[in-house]
């Protein structure tokens, strides 16, 4: 499968949020929620930036939506940069967000099997921004991203 840049506004969003993570200090994975082709909520890795436990790119796009129906969770794409953990993926299940566009898994593959079991639609990009992203953090700051993932 070969390597893709700038084919999608909504991962470029994503991308756009990643590299704001990075220039904060933080760990540089980003993420757009997408209803009806607008982005409701934006987000990127803030653990660092917020001392959290919890606010990985996704659950910060969640958050930063807001408090939305089920008919709405249920018509939306949560767009990545990196394949989603437990967490995140447990959050796009739980809200019955039916379709994830990756980044890239490269890095990191979260458990994308389970997703695509409970019919969860998973559209992988292989994007080289995220992956050189990723490639670069982990390489110059590796304990933090084996904190960031639990390891």
């Amino acid at each position: 499968m070969g390597m893709t840049t700038n084919i999608d506004p909504f991962m470029d969003a994503a991308v756009d949020e990643a590299r704001a993570g990075l220039a904060e200090g933080g760990i540089p994975i980003g993420s757009v929620l997408v209803i009806d082709g607008r982005i409701v909520g934006r987000g990127h890795n803030r653990r660092v930036q917020k001392g959290s436990s919890v606010l990985h790119a996704e659950m910060d796009a969640l958050e930063n939506a807001g408090r939305l129906s089920a008919a709405d969770y249920r018509r939306a794409t949560l767009y990545t940069t990196l394949s989603p953990c437990d967490m995140c993926s447990g959050a796009a299940l739980l809200y019955g967000i039916p379709r994830i566009v990756i980044g890239e898994s490269r890095t990191f593959h979260g458990p994308e099997n389970y997703l695509r079991q409970r019919g969860v639609r998973l559209e992988l990009m292989d994007d080289a921004r995220c992956i050189a992203l990723m490639e670069d953090f982990i390489r110059d700051h590796p304990g933090l991203w084996k904190e960031d993932i639990g390891s």
